[in-house]
């Protein structure tokens, strides 16, 4: 099963980390400089993880440095800077950083220790000696002059505010940052493919895709289905037989399904990964009638579990050409939460929960126990009959994203809701299909989620990912609703 979008290697993700300081310290006060450089070390080494290159322009305390470190950061194309407050320092060696720079920052406000040892530090005889201590702890000192210039010169800026170290409350919060940027570099290189043409009428799902790439960037591939049908024709016996076992491993086939059904699928799931291979695709929307071309018809009938497959295994694949949702998918899955195609399927009003799921692939990655495959004879307002995927999201917390067109000034936002995956019955159709309980209940979630005019899809995942949506939001200039 592929393990990485082929997207996601496009480039590496960078991050800026710079400290500032006052060069007219340093000669005054005797060991500030050195003290300031080793806290900046302790806050680069916890921003470094092997999935982050971090490009750390140093302390910074005059205005030239500042101009040099706003064009290295701009050259390493970072995808975030944070600015390390270590002391007091004159807001014109901060603009100039940003302002070269241009990308989202994340001021950080770490004290080194909770609080001042104020008996040691009032017992020390060097009243110059007091005042070098007192200005390794101002870290909070000039954040409102910085903030205030950033604001006047409409810079967007985000705070941490807390200690370098014994503050793992807002050290998560960094990490939050961390991966929402992780997120937001896949989404600006992100190849998403487009196969086939809209479901005819429903026109919640078509979309202006130049906004898409307003939004997430990336690019966006426009994909003819006769290819697929000319790679399933290249793809050998003893090809399809060892995919097919990796299918019998996987999934929890029933004894129904025909073995001609297993085969054709198991070749289109082939061809499906070449497809994504070729075009270096992190995701893909599709939907094709194929009416009066058999093989046309043949490759869309069984692509549902190739393309479970591949929503598996990070390349996200959204059915009915639903372009907002193939978003919305990806931007969970690379969050590590999956990101499953789901709608409304019914309301339980004795259990107080709504029924979500969808035809088509599904996220089998985050499904309860092994996702089952069912033999469909057919595919409920398409065309077609053959294999169709049966699965329950795992149970516990799980996150709703959709992404949404304003109604008025073109552009989108984002909408998400937390909730619960609960057990109880789901219909065994042959479909997605999970038990969903939100806070306030299920009629309340329905008419709030409803009033924001969404689309009839959304993406869910597991886990609560509430804060890390809305930095991912903030960094993507977008903006973002919680239900």
């Amino acid at each position: 099963m592929r393990t990485t979008a082929a997207g996601d290697r496009f480039t590496v993700m960078k991050i800026g980390l710079f400290a500032i300081g006052l060069d007219s310290y340093w000669p005054q006060f005797a060991g500030l400089e050195e003290r300031l450089q080793g806290y900046l070390q302790k806050v680069a080494a916890r921003l470094t993880t092997p999935a982050v290159q971090l490009v750390n322009a140093g302390l910074i305390d005059t205005t030239d440095k500042a101009f040099a470190a706003g064009k290295l950061f701009r050259s390493e194309d970072v995808e975030l800077i944070f600015l390390y407050v270590s002391t007091y320092a004159l807001s014109s060696t901060v603009l100039p950083v940003v302002q070269q720079a241009k990308v989202p920052v994340v001021i950080l406000d770490l004290s080194p220790a909770a609080a001042i040892d104020y008996a040691r530090f009032n017992a020390l005889k060097d009243r110059t000696a007091m005042t070098g201590e007192w200005l390794a702890y101002c870290s909070a000192c000039p954040v409102p002059e910085i903030a205030n210039v950033f604001s006047r010169v409409s810079i967007p800026f985000h705070q941490v505010t807390g200690m370098l170290e014994n503050d793992e409350q807002c050290w998560q919060e960094i990490a939050e940052w961390i991966e929402a940027a992780k997120v937001r570099h896949v989404m600006r290189y992100n190849r998403l493919g487009l196969m086939g043409h809209y479901y005819s009428g429903m026109l919640d799902v078509y979309t202006d895709l130049t906004q898409q790439y307003a939004s997430f960037g990336g690019h966006i591939e426009l994909l003819e289905v006769e290819e697929l049908a000319a790679m399933r024709k290249h793809i050998t016996k003893a090809e399809a037989q060892q995919q097919l076992q990796l299918f019998r491993e996987v999934f929890d086939i029933r004894p129904d399904c025909a073995e001609q059904d297993l085969e054709e699928s198991a070749i289109t799931a082939i061809a499906l990964e070449q497809l994504v291979t070729k075009y270096k695709l992190g995701a893909l929307a599709y939907y094709y009638k194929g009416t009066g071309n058999p093989e046309n018809e043949q490759a869309i009938a069984s692509i549902i579990l190739g393309n479970s497959w591949l929503t598996a295994g990070g390349v996200p694949v959204a059915g009915e050409y639903e372009v907002k949702n193939a978003q919305a998918m990806k931007i969970l899955d690379s969050f590590g939460a999956g990101g499953s195609f789901t709608e409304y399927y019914a309301m339980d009003f004795e259990a107080d929960v709504v029924l979500m799921g969808h035809d088509g692939p599904g996220h089998i990655a985050i499904a309860e126990g092994k996702t089952i495959v069912r033999p469909l004879s057919v595919y409920h307002g398409k065309v077609g009959r053959g294999l169709s995927v049966e699965m329950s999201v795992k149970k516990g917390p799980v996150t709703l994203l959709s992404v949404v067109e304003k109604p008025k000034g073109g552009g989108l936002f984002l909408l998400m809701a937390q909730g619960e995956s609960v057990a109880g019955p789901i219909l065994q159709i042959g479909n997605t299909n999970s038990r969903y309980r939100f806070p306030g209940g299920a009629r309340n979630f329905v008419n709030r989620w409803n009033s924001y005019g969404p689309a009839h899809h959304c993406a869910v995942g597991v886990g609560h990912l509430g804060t890390r949506l809305e930095k991912f939001a903030a960094l993507a200039g977008m903006e973002i609703i919680k239900v």
